[in-house]
């Protein structure tokens, strides 16, 4: 199947169209059409190469909204017409302890990104949703619920589990005094999530004038890290922060913030951290862990959840054309809080 999409040829090459072939049906695998993707700063970094080990021609996109257009014979529980949702996993070994108790993030075989990873049987790199149809192991598709709207629902699928998982894993709920660091793409959605959970978050920014947007989206309150007095005030206060921002930071403003046995949970930031004194962890027994998307079955429960509660993110819509306009937006922190493409604009470009 021949389809269009829009690729980085190499790390300083903006991303271009670019016709490439998907691979026929397995016998368990899903034909999709892409009706709408994330965009997410994973992308940005992956076609910049800003990590390394970028596998060129890259097209990027695993937040990825579609409607089925044809499935494998060995296929049941998907047929032509449904609204699907594919995450940034399409496969994994699904035998080792990891993907056996639902956590193939962790396949301790490798798992297999959305895009920029191995296909398992031929070894052909993967690319990803910022194209017209994508092909996809059907354990890796998941079933758009009722209630969840399929223009904005894409975010879910990454910036929205990458915080479900820790919250849920620290088992945030009534009673849960939580901290969010950043208010962005993956902190918006720890904030609704946190409060959606019954915690009481406590959006945790460099700014002021964004108390006001923090207490929209779910907030209790807002502490702002450039304040010594305000962070003082709050030392002990807080049982689980997550911690979305994306770059490279001082941890030591946010340790004292945890009460005795509490958790910094790292979920936005790859690479070095400004150094820190250890004492900070060995008072009150704190911990510093990381976290990072999660397993199928929790993906799909936390789209239930979001159907149930009404959680959506926040998105501005683009079209595909415009790609590097919001590459370069979001390397501003200029959006609230993800854009999403419209693959319809795509479908103009192949058309003409």
């Amino acid at each position: 199947m021949i389809t269009l999409g829009y690729a980085a040829r190499n790390a300083e090459s903006p991303l271009r169209p670019w016709s490439f072939q998907r691979r026929d049906l397995r016998p368990d695998d899903v034909a999709i059409e892409i009706l709408y993707c994330g965009v997410c700063h994973s992308d940005l970094h992956t076609a910049r190469n800003d990590w390394g080990g970028t596998l060129y021609p890259s097209v990027p996109g695993h937040e990825i909204v579609g409607r089925v257009t044809a499935v494998g014979p060995q296929v049941s529980g998907f047929r032509p017409g449904d609204v699907v949702a594919v995450g940034t996993l399409v496969d994994s070994c699904r035998s080792c302890p990891a993907c056996a108790s639902g956590e193939e993030q962790f396949c301790e075989k490798g798992v297999v990104g959305t895009y920029g990873g191995r296909d398992r049987v031929t070894g052909e790199t993967t690319w990803g949703g910022y194209s017209a149809a994508i092909v996809v192991r059907d354990s890796f598709v998941l079933p758009l619920p009722e209630g969840l709207d399929p223009a904005v629902a894409g975010p879910i699928l990454c910036a929205g589990i990458t915080v479900w998982s820790p919250l849920r894993r620290w088992e945030a709920g009534p009673g849960t005094k939580l901290g969010v660091i950043g208010i962005g793409g993956l902190g918006h959605m720890a904030i609704k999530l946190g409060a959606a959970l019954g915690a009481e978050v406590t959006a945790i920014t460099t700014s002021a004038a964004k108390a006001e947007e923090a207490a929209r989206l779910g907030a209790a309150r807002t502490l702002v890290s450039k304040d010594p007095e305000a962070l003082k005030a709050a030392a002990g206060s807080l049982d689980l922060i997550i911690d979305t921002v994306p770059v490279k930071h001082d941890l030591t403003p946010y340790l004292p913030l945890l009460g005795r046995d509490g958790t910094l949970v790292i979920v936005g930031m790859i690479g070095p951290t400004e150094p820190f004194h250890t004492g900070l962890l060995l008072r009150g027994r704190r911990r510093i862990s990381g976290s990072a998307v999660g397993g199928v079955a929790e993906t799909r429960e936390l789209l239930d959840f979001c159907a149930e509660k009404g959680v959506a993110p926040d998105v501005e819509m683009i079209r595909m054309q415009d790609i590097e306009a919001a590459f370069a937006r979001m390397e501003k922190g200029d959006v609230k809080y993800r854009f999403v493409i419209d693959m319809a604009s795509l479908k103009g470009e192949a058309a003409a």
